[in-house]
């Protein structure tokens, strides 16, 4: 009877291995067959372009007043930059076989290295082969302080005439090959803008009217 169990159990646990290995087996020609196809196909990132950018607000007020916050104390009021902009932008899908998925994708302006207003979001999107996707989003950014390297900088640029503007989009993309979806990847959009600048009461700095729209067709710089 011993026998006969162990026998069992022998037959028992090499109908496991095989189970197992047949599993694995799967798993690994599953994982084959998408890296072949994700070789073949090649993916390609997409292309973004800024088409234009509307300047409904974009003004620096400087000033070297204080404010008393204490009868023996004064504390400076800072250098604030209000911005409000309307940015176009393309996007292009140039596979032929995947498709993209956008989610979360964030845009904003900034100048010199620094934020200058809030993110917007835009709607998660899908981009099928070959498609090309328009977003207009509004930028807002009221009375953001200002370093003294950027007040500097945008003097200078007063003087020049003209700023050169970043608008950044950051946020995440899914590859579609079928209905296979890939996993989630960072990209990052890096788009320059440059705008006329003009001067104001109290050599406030500004563009030259309430509204101004500067043609760019500008490509961006894509990192996924």
């Amino acid at each position: 009877m011993s026998k006969y169990c162990g026998h069992h159990d022998e037959e028992r646990r090499q109908l496991l291995r095989r189970i197992f290995a047949g599993i694995i087996t799967f798993i690994i020609l599953i994982l084959l067959l998408i890296f072949l196809i994700w070789i073949i196909l090649q993916p390609t990132k997409p292309h973004f372009i800024i088409q234009n950018l509307t300047v409904y607000n974009f003004n620096l007020s400087t000033t070297t007043t204080t404010i008393n916050t204490e009868p023996s104390f004064s504390s400076p009021i800072p250098n604030t930059l209000s911005t409000t902009v309307q940015a176009t932008i393309s996007s292009f899908n140039p596979n032929a076989r995947v498709g993209i998925y956008y989610q979360k994708l964030g845009v904003y302006a900034s100048y010199r290295g620094q934020q200058i207003s809030s993110y917007t979001m835009v709607p998660v999107t899908y981009q099928g082969h070959r498609e090309a996707t328009v977003w207009s989003p509004f930028l807002y950014g009221d009375t953001v302080p200002v370093s003294p390297y950027v007040l500097s900088s945008l003097q200078q640029d007063q003087v020049a005439g003209g700023i050169l503007v970043n608008v950044k989009i950051n946020g995440r993309v899914k590859w579609k090959v079928g209905t296979w979806v890939s996993g989630r990847y960072h990209i990052d959009v890096n788009c320059p803008a440059y705008i006329t600048l003009g001067g104001g009461r109290n050599n406030e700095i500004g563009v030259a009217t309430a509204v101004m729209k500067f043609q760019t067709d500008q490509t961006c710089n894509v990192d996924v």
